[in-house]
């Protein structure tokens, strides 16, 4: 049983293996809006080094649960806890939005599937990347220029674009700035929502190729949003399948596709054969 994504093929990486203490654990998470519940008691946990797919269709909780993760809401219900210094047990959602916003810059970094929710698109691609690094407190224009460059370059952008704005450049360059931005500071989690939707074929697969290089050599991190069975197929280790807020089936990526457990996850996988 395969998946055809129609990219050029990239090369699939070694399973990794996951540690026994998780990086990020999730529990009981629940969330309403009015009347519509978008989360319901979802339980979730991802291992340092590896990357989790989530996938549902449109409406299923999805991206409001990497949200979550990225502190930008609060659930009704639920526990966050990330394994970091001295943070351990604490539940983050207990984080003032001011001590949110330090921790999210210095140890989540996020791609969102529209460049202009995570890019200032009249300001240089440099200074995006920069502005960052501001907020964590680097203060040296030097080191700010070279660290936006570092980033910038381990994006795979074009460094004679650095001081281009976003608003000049096509959606997969706008894409990388996003990136470049988000690893700036080395986080300790990745969370990319959509990161390939409405680009051409071919930049998908750049883009794809650019995240499982930085997987490999940088061991992030990494939860990848996505409605695209065969981009979570081709990135992740582990998936979650959601749906109407709640998680109907995970497992490993690949028991997940070629064994589907829930009618739901048939459903899906069947649609893209």
């Amino acid at each position: 049983m395969s998946l055809d994504l129609g990219l050029p093929a990239l090369e699939r990486a070694e399973p990794r293996l996951m540690r026994a203490e998780p990086l990020l654990t999730m529990s009981g998470i629940s969330k309403r809006f009015g009347n519509v519940r978008a989360l319901r008691n979802v339980d979730a946990k991802v291992y340092p080094g590896e990357v989790m797919g989530i996938v549902g269709e449109s409406g299923s909780g999805k991206s409001t649960l990497l949200r979550m993760m990225n502190l930008e809401d609060t659930p009704d219900t639920g526990d966050y806890t990330l394994r970091l210094p001295g943070r351990e047990n604490e539940n983050l959602f207990d984080l003032a939005r001011y001590e949110r916003r330090m921790l999210c810059a210095r140890h989540i970094g996020i791609v969102y599937q529209n460049p202009h929710l995570g890019l200032l698109m009249k300001h240089s691609s440099s200074g995006n990347v920069a502005e960052r690094l501001l907020i964590a407190g680097e203060r040296s224009f030097d080191v700010l220029r070279d660290k936006a460059r570092e980033a910038l370059d381990a994006s795979e952008f074009p460094l004679d674009r650095m001081d281009a704005r976003p608003i000049e450049l096509s959606g997969g360059m706008q894409q990388r700035v996003q990136l470049a931005k988000a690893i700036a500071l080395e986080p300790a989690l990745l969370l990319l929502d959509e990161p390939t939707t409405g680009l051409d074929v071919s930049v998908q697969a750049l883009v794809l190729d650019t995240l499982k290089r930085l997987q490999r050599d940088r061991k992030i991190t990494m939860v990848l949003v996505s409605h695209d069975l065969g981009v979570i197929r081709t990135m992740a280790d582990r998936v979650m399948v959601m749906r109407h807020g709640e998680v109907v089936e995970q497992g490993l990526a690949d028991q997940v596709f070629q064994d589907p457990q829930h009618a739901y996850t048939q459903q899906l996988v069947h649609a893209k054969l």
